[in-house]
Formats: structure tokens, C-alpha cells, sequence
């Protein structure tokens, strides 16, 4: 993904393959669902609760489907009952994969997970084989066009940034998960809009695929787990470029 952000790049796929499968009101609804399981449904007091209804005011989800979601998630309503999960394994090339999903059947979605590894050059490993690779980090991706470099560093190092990394198109904000909230604030009272800004898990390094075959067999991997309808995220330290996700 030479020339731009690699979180921002698989998230824009992931944001595409979510468009054309229609799947965003379910992945968004089973997050809010389970956000307000587990942390209630006040988006005041709960943070995840708080950034999942603003993915869904973001496709224009209805207001009526976030507060059903809500009351099914905190008991109010009758509804399914969702676990979340997270999976380990590898890719083509040694690649670590990291999966989070969001499921009303556990068994049934691991079967499933480990047969898309399996097909796709991969394999479903260890709890702890691969997770230690990533570290849960706050993403902000500003627009280039919105303010200049050195007056946006000027105001987010106050507010707990790690790193700025100017990017083909973006600054991209790293901060930690408990600095996430100040950070959004900040940028909103300079009136600076953001791209995106999301909890995310990053790798400590990326792999080159250099090899056409395998980053082509790795794009494909991650285009078909983002299409299952339990997998929320999916985490990996691979470089790919932008051509081997032509065609999918």
C-alpha cells in the first residue's frame, strides 16, 4: 500500500466491501447490541456504546433501529444474544491475523472462520499466537485540506498524541485508546472535521508482499472474512499493495 496510511487503506476496502454486500446496518446493529450489553445503554457513560451509534448516524441508520438495538442490548427488549470473539492465525506469507467478531454461535462461526483461513493459504492458530504482534490504538485521519501540518501538530500534542504521520492524502493522529474522547474534543472545538477516528488495533510492523501471487491470495483472504457476517474487524501486519485488490 505504498503512499498511503495501511490502516486507512484496509479500512476504505473493508468500508467498500460493506457497501456493495449490504452489510453495515447488521455489523453496526450487533455492535451497538453488544456495547450496551456490556457497558450499558447510556452513550454518556460508555464510550464504545457512543462511537458504534455514531457509525450508524454516519450511514444514516435510522434512529428507531439504534434504540431497538440498544434495549435488546441492555435486556429492555427480547432479542438474540450476541458473544463477541477474537481469533488468531496467519495468512499467506507468515502473516499474522488478528479477527474480532460478533456472534450468536460461537462453535458454528469458528468452524467457519477456520475454513476461510484454511481455503485461502491460512490457518486458525493459538489464543495468544499472534495478538501480542498489535496493540489497541486510536486512529484520527485528518484531510490534508482541511489545516496544515504543523499547526494541526500544535494542537493535538497537548491532547495526548503519540505520533502525526503525514500520509499521500491524510494526517493520520495515533493516540492511546484513554485519549481517544480528549482528542475528538480537541479537534472539535478547532473546528477541525476528521476523516475517520475509530479504536483499532495496530500491528508493531508490517510484512512486504512483494510476490504478486501471495498478496493477491492475502487480498482475497481479507476480502472474504470482512464479507462473513459475524466478522466485525480483521487485524493484520500485511503490506499489500493497492493492485492486488483489483477485481475483487
Amino acid at each position: 500500500m505504498s503512499g498511503h496510511s495501511k490502516w486507512h487503506s484496509i479500512k476504505h476496502k473493508k468500508a467498500a466491501v460493506d457497501a456493495k454486500r449490504g452489510q453495515k446496518f447488521t455489523k453496526i446493529i450487533r455492535e451497538i447490541t453488544t456495547s450496551a450489553r456490556l457497558g450499558g445503554g447510556d452513550a454518556d457513560s460508555n464510550p464504545r456504546l457512543r462511537l458504534a451509534m455514531l457509525k450508524a448516524k454516519s450511514v444514516n441508520m435510522p434512529a428507531d433501529n439504534i434504540d431497538r438495538a440498544i434495549k435488546k442490548g441492555t435486556g429492555e427488549l427480547e432479542g438474540v444474544r450476541y458473544e463477541e470473539n477474537y481469533y488468531e492465525g496467519y495468512g499467506p506469507g507468515g502473516t499474522a491475523i488478528l479477527i474480532n467478531s460478533i456472534s450468536d454461535n460461537k462453535n458454528r462461526t469458528t468452524a467457519e472462520i477456520r475454513s476461510i483461513l484454511s481455503k485461502h493459504g491460512g490457518n486458525l492458530g493459538e489464543n495468544g499466537c499472534v495478538s501480542w504482534m498489535f496493540s489497541k490504538k486510536g486512529v484520527i485521519l485528518v484531510n490534508k485540506q482541511v489545516i496544515k501540518e504543523d499547526d494541526l501538530f500544535n494542537i493535538v500534542v497537548d491532547a495526548g498524541c503519540e505520533d502525526l504521520k503525514s500520509e499521500e492524502k491524510y494526517y493520520e493522529i495515533t493516540i492511546e485508546p484513554e485519549n481517544f474522547e480528549a482528542m475528538k474534543k480537541k479537534l472539535d472545538e478547532n473546528n477541525i472535521k476528521y476523516e475517520s477516528a475509530e479504536i483499532t488495533m495496530v500491528p508493531q510492523n508490517y510484512i512486504e508482499m512483494k510476490e504478486e501471487k501471495l498478496a493477491k491470495q492475502m487480498a482475497k483472504l481479507l476480502m472474504v472474512l470482512e464479507e462473513h457476517d459475524d466478522v466485525q474487524n480483521v487485524y493484520t501486519n500485511a503490506d499489500i499493495p493497492d493492485e492486488a485488490f483489483e477485481g475483487l
